[in-house]
Order: C-alpha cells, then structure tokens, then sequence
C-alpha cells in the first residue's frame, strides 16, 4: 500500500512540475492545463463520498487491485492524449483512484495490523507519500527534460503494475463488513459537523489545502517567469522543497506532542509570510530556494497534524471522518488551483500569491478557534 500511496501522490501532482511543456503541447494555457489537478480533486470529493456504497460487498482487497489497475490506466490516458479534453478525462480517472484509495486506507490497515501496531502501519503507509513528495516532483521535471512530458507519465505505469502486482501478492483477502448497499448511508458523515469545533476545524483544514495549491500549482511558471531559472535547476528546487517536506514530516510528530494546536496555528502563518516574501524577493534565487525549502517544510507536514487532529476528534468514528476529510482536502485542492489558475492568467502570480496568504491567514485564525473550542469541550 505504501508503494501505492507513493505512485498515487506522484501521479496526482505530477502536472506541478510539467506545467510548462504540457500547456504547450496541447495548446492551452498554463492555468488550463492547472485544472488537471482541479478535476482529479473533484472527483476524488465524489469518490470518497460515495465509494463505500458503490463497492457494497466487494471484497476489498478486489477494490483496491482495481483502484491500482485504474491509476495506470490513467497514467497511459495522460501520457497518449491528443488533446486536452482526453488530458482531462485521464485526471479524471486518477482522481477516482485518489478518492477511492485514501478513504479505504485507515480502515485497510486496521484490518491488516494487531490494534497496537495501527499508528505504525498508517505511519508506513504515508511513508509512499512523504517519498513521493521529495522525489515526484523534481524526477518529473528531469524526465520531462529527457523524454518529454508525456514519456514522464508513461513512466508511472510500470510503477503501478509493479504495486498491483504487490498488493496482488501481499494483501490477503478482506470481505466487506457491509452487509448490504445503502446509499442512505453516505450522508450519514455530514451529522460530524454538529460535534464542538469539527465545523470550524473542518473549515481551517480546508482553507489550508486551499491556500497551499494555489499556489504551489503554479510555482514552476513562477521559477521560470520571475526568479528566471529553468531546466535542471527547476528540478533541483522541487528536490529541495520535497526533501524540506520530508523532513518536516519526520519532525512534526514530536511538534504535536510538545504543542498540538500551537503546530496547527504555526504551519499556516510560516506559509502565509512565505508565500508574500516570495512576492517581494522571487528575483533573488537563492533566497526563493530557501523559502520554498520553508513552504515544503510545513506544507508537506501539515496533513500529519490534521490526520492527527481527525484521529483526536472521532476516537469512535475514525473512519467516517477519515472520509469526510478526504472529501474536504480534495474539493479544497480542486477550488484552490482552479481560482488560482485563473488569478494566474488573468491578473499574474502576484494576485496568487497573495491570495494563498490571505486564505492561509484566515486558517490560523479558525485553528485559533478551534483549538478553543476543544479547550471548553474538555473543560
């Protein structure tokens, strides 16, 4: 499954770092050929909403080869489309995968593990994304270099052929727990918000992913436009924000543990003061690598801590409100590359950037608040 995760996350964002040569070959702008991540965030929402009533009593192990044969399958759409609308059906496509896969894997690993042994499998299974977030993004750009941008998604079918082939092996059997199809029950996840602060913190969480893609989906024209650096050094920046994310997800864990909400309100004021510091020095390259080194920081280790913040709030309903989270983060990723697309196009990176700081100012203020309505629950 982590094998999985990784060639998931790397092909969910593969786009961030072929921005460029993709919206040229198929002929539309950059901010267009963005929406590829939009549409894969919109039909993960629709996903992980509804998957556990369209899969009824499928054996689960059968849903996920599915889901791993469906993201190759996208990969291969992407890579041969012969014009954007086929580009947008095989985002599509992973976008399913993506809603489908990360709604099942808490439950999946519970199944897997002794009760004990849960928070360590789970820690294994994001293993694939963190990796996937050091090494995707700057691989993608060197291949796309060296075989083009369509030649760098032909590269993750084999990847997923090699995790089918994995979990084919490995996973063994798991017959549903579901005894019948309801699609009744789907909507059964939205009574959470009536909890103290969940609909708050539901709202900060969002407006986090929201505010974080606006931007970072834009940030190789940005490298290329304005701090003025191409090819390979592109790809050695995206390496050093994804190391930078890797070791913030090493790191955040015990960050939690010294301070929970204090973490949670910290991640989005360093990346709202980032994103307007990359507004005022982007012509200096060496100091835009180390605030994008900073943005990878907290950007890639905040989904640690609200994963954390689910797990504190539905002790007795993690499931559920693993999926409703997974819904929210992927609608919040679909809105902000989509307005901040069309920000990019229409009135240049600075009104990107900025509204990426506002949207993530806002979310350290809703964990404020959050974090105070935890305080007066426990109280």
């Amino acid at each position: 499954m982590s094998v999985c995760a990784f060639a998931l996350i790397a092909s969910e964002f593969l786009p961030v770092s072929l921005l460029t040569p993709m919206a040229s070959d198929l002929q539309v702008s950059e901010g267009m050929t963005g929406q590829g991540i939009a549409i894969s965030g919109a039909f993960a929402v629709l996903t992980s909403l509804f998957i556990s009533a369209l899969a009824g009593t499928l054996n689960r192990k059968s849903l996920l080869l599915g889901l791993t044969l469906a993201m190759g399958i996208s990969g291969a759409i992407v890579a041969l489309a012969p014009n954007y609308f086929i580009y947008m059906l095989g985002r599509a496509l992973i976008g399913v995968v993506v809603g489908g896969f990360w709604s099942m894997s808490a439950a999946t690993a519970i199944r897997l593990v002794p009760a004990h042994d849960v928070p360590r499998a789970l820690a294994v299974v994001n293993g694939g994304n963190a990796l996937a977030m050091v090494i995707a993004a700057p691989l993608g750009a060197y291949l796309g270099t060296v075989v083009g941008w369509r030649g760098a998604f032909l590269c993750l079918v084999p990847v997923s052929l090699i995790a089918l082939a994995w979990q084919w092996k490995t996973l063994p059997s798991m017959p549903s727990c579901t005894r019948r199809s309801g699609f009744g029950d789907v909507f059964k996840v939205f009574t959470l918000f009536v909890r103290p602060g969940v609909a708050v913190g539901m709202l900060a969480s969002s407006l986090l992913f929201m505010g974080q893609f606006a931007l970072f989906t834009y940030v190789r024209p940005f490298l290329e436009t304005v701090t003025g650096v191409h090819g390979a050094t592109i790809s050695l920046i995206l390496l050093a924000i994804g190391a930078a994310g890797f070791v913030g997800t090493v790191l955040i864990g015990r960050a939690l543990q010294r301070g929970f909400y204090q973490t949670l309100i910290v991640i989005p004021l360093l990346m709202a003061a980032t994103a307007l510091a990359l507004m005022a020095l982007g012509n200096w390259t060496a100091v835009v690598v180390a605030l994008l080194g900073l943005w990878g920081l907290a950007g890639t280790s905040a989904p640690v801590g609200w994963w954390a913040w689910i797990a504190k709030v539905f002790p007795q309903d993690a499931e559920a409100g693993g999926g409703l989270f997974v819904a929210v983060v992927q609608m919040s990723i679909a809105l902000g590359s989509t307005v901040g697309g069309l920000m990019f196009d229409h009135s240049g990176y600075q009104s990107t950037f900025l509204l990426s700081a506002a949207l993530l100012a806002i979310c350290a203020v809703l964990t404020a608040m959050t974090a105070r309505a935890a305080a007066r629950h426990i109280a």
